[in-house]
């Protein structure tokens, strides 16, 4: 059933707008348990944190074209792939899933992943398809004229990524006291 709400003008399933409430909690849960049940090595953190900034490099690209609500975005990697910042995201997940070398951890960060980047794909697609209609449609189909419009630095930090990248430093940090003090 179909639901339209105050979060989210569009029409979508009701158990889709509880899940995406959720996201955040969950997220910070997940992160939480992760970070307590990891057992890293300098080579699985090496390995995970090669994997990671790999992931943050496609989210900095990505936020650095995106315009916001403004238009559907047609430069950058949104050329080849829809959701790029997405992932960017799953690309950093594996990453810290490697780093972690804890089966659970890397499962939680796995199992989170699919279930919130799915939710928040769908959400994402429906309001384009609203607010932009056949322009959107178009870039689904792959039809859309791609833009060049040039990478922006300040486009990405207007798009909240600086505070990804020192949240991604913060996380490797973290991972490589765990290793320090275990050594």
């Amino acid at each position: 059933r179909a639901v339209m709400t105050e979060v989210t003008p569009v029409p979508v399933s009701a158990w889709l707008i509880r899940v995406a409430r959720l996201r955040v909690t969950a997220g910070f849960c997940v992160a939480v348990a992760a970070f307590w049940l990891a057992r890293p090595t300098w080579l699985s953190l090496g390995v995970g944190a090669t994997v990671a900034l790999v992931g943050e490099s496609m989210r900095v690209w990505a936020a650095g074209h995106l315009e916001k609500g403004l238009e559907v975005t047609t430069s950058g990697p949104y050329r080849w792939m829809r959701h790029p910042l997405y992932v960017g995201s799953s690309l950093l997940g594996a990453g810290f899933a490697a780093a972690s070398r804890h089966p659970v951890a890397a499962a939680l960060v796995v199992v989170y992943l699919a279930v919130s980047l799915q939710v928040a794909a769908r959400l994402e697609e429906a309001t384009l398809r609203v607010k932009f209609g056949d322009a959107y449609d178009r870039y689904v189909r792959g039809v859309a004229k791609s833009s060049s419009r040039p990478f922006s630095a300040g486009r990405a930090r207007r798009n909240g990524e600086a505070q990804a990248v020192l949240g991604v430093l913060a996380a490797l940090a973290i991972l490589g006291m765990k290793v320090w003090l275990a050594d």
